[in-house]
């Protein structure tokens, strides 16, 4: 193994989840792939591939070098939306290669209409409005002239979408708040159709607006973090448990993540393991370190908490966690050797160290765990 650890993509999964996100969507929805933060820490070299074979065709990102990057995947064979950051100097590549973005300052409008008023070609954009996120997007006071410059300047603009994001929809506790949201999404979506502004596409929802607000869905739909086997929130995943008898998951987890056993060190009861004093031997102790820390994406707040698979057995990272290795109580394992593989995430045996209950032993999210994963480390289809 020449890289200390490596990812493992598991193609059935992807396909499992896509299919039931798509079995909870309305007719006619259009779905889009979001891959933004290196389509989750999974790869966008190597997760789009994989979703073309699954059927998906729209891919949403964040910026304009996450949006070359699945151009150049996607062959020119999808649609690409970016919904967040171009520079004004990527504009024309992003017209040019027909990639539609969010427009949601005057300063980018007028700057999309410059571009293609000296391209000669028709932007394709996302008008974002603002109904609560209080975050991107135009507030009510500017859309009628924004209204009035989008149709004096049709001809150099196509608008494929009317859009907002939900501020929360993955908790009850947001229900009022989201409640709001998409009352005055159509609100002001009738200002821009009383005026002949009719976008090919109405969109909204993310992951957990499909799953939680059917209603949120309109033309599109924006999935993310589902699509690759994780819940937006355990609250979610608990209330599909409970409404369903059979108490599955239908969704998989697309990632693993590997390593091995790099050396064995025997240390006496009461010595000092690692940097510091965090943690103290209470037994002669057997040690296992594993070539990975928190410069590969296992958080330091992971020290003295966080849990590993080796054997088929659950053991826990002991010592103040380093920058490029982990510490492991292998004690309790007869047998264990050099090179053994060590589970970060995933299963083995009938354990498994999940995304959520690693992230749950710090306190983090999902979302954060899996796009610290650095791009460096390979990723392997199976």
């Amino acid at each position: 193994m020449s890289h200390t650890s490596h990812i493992v993509l598991n193609q059935k999964a992807l396909k499992t989840n896509i299919e039931f996100v798509k079995s909870q969507l309305e007719s006619n929805c259009r779905y889009s792939m979001v891959i933004k933060g290196n389509a989750y820490g999974h790869g966008i070299e190597d997760l789009v591939p994989l979703a073309i074979k699954c059927g998906v065709d729209h891919f949403s990102v964040f910026s304009i070098e996450e949006a070359k990057r699945a151009f150049k995947v996607c062959n020119g064979k999808c649609n690409i939306m970016l919904m967040g950051y171009i520079d004004e100097e990527s504009i024309d590549w992003a017209i040019k290669n027909e990639v539609s973005f969010y427009v949601f300052s005057l300063n980018r409008l007028n700057a999309t209409i410059k571009a293609a008023k000296r391209l000669n070609l028709k932007a394709s954009i996302h008008v974002e409005i603002e109904t609560g996120m209080n975050r991107t997007g135009f507030d009510e006071h500017e859309l009628s002239s924004i209204i009035q410059l989008l149709k004096k300047e049709a001809e150099h603009l196509v608008i494929e979408g009317i859009c907002t994001h939900l501020a929360g929809a993955e908790s009850v506790t947001n229900f009022e708040r989201i409640d709001r949201q998409v009352k005055t999404y159509h609100q002001l979506l009738k200002k821009f159709t009383a005026e002949g502004i009719k976008p090919q596409y109405r969109h909204i929802a993310c992951s957990a607006g499909v799953l939680s607000y059917p209603e949120t869905q309109l033309d599109l739909v924006r999935v993310g973090i589902a699509n690759y086997g994780y819940w937006p929130s355990n609250e979610l995943r608990m209330n599909r448990m409970l409404k369903h008898k059979d108490h599955k998951d239908p969704l998989k987890a697309v990632l693993a993540w590997k390593s091995e056993i790099m050396s064995l060190k025997n240390v006496d009861e009461g010595e000092y393991v690692s940097y510091g004093k965090s943690y103290l031997t209470n037994r002669p102790t057997c040690l296992a370190s594993v070539p990975v820390g928190y410069g590969y994406g296992f958080s330091r707040d992971l020290s003295n908490l966080g849990r590993v698979l080796i054997l088929g057995k659950r053991v826990p990272v002991i010592g103040v966690i380093n920058m490029n290795m982990l510490l492991v109580d292998v004690t309790d394992i007869p047998h264990v050797k050099e090179k053994d593989e060590v589970v970060l995430i995933g299963q083995q045996g009938s354990l498994e160290i999940s995304v959520s209950s690693f992230s749950d032993m710090n306190n983090s999210l999902n979302y954060e765990l899996l796009t610290r994963l650095p791009d460096h480390i390979p990723r392997i289809v199976k």
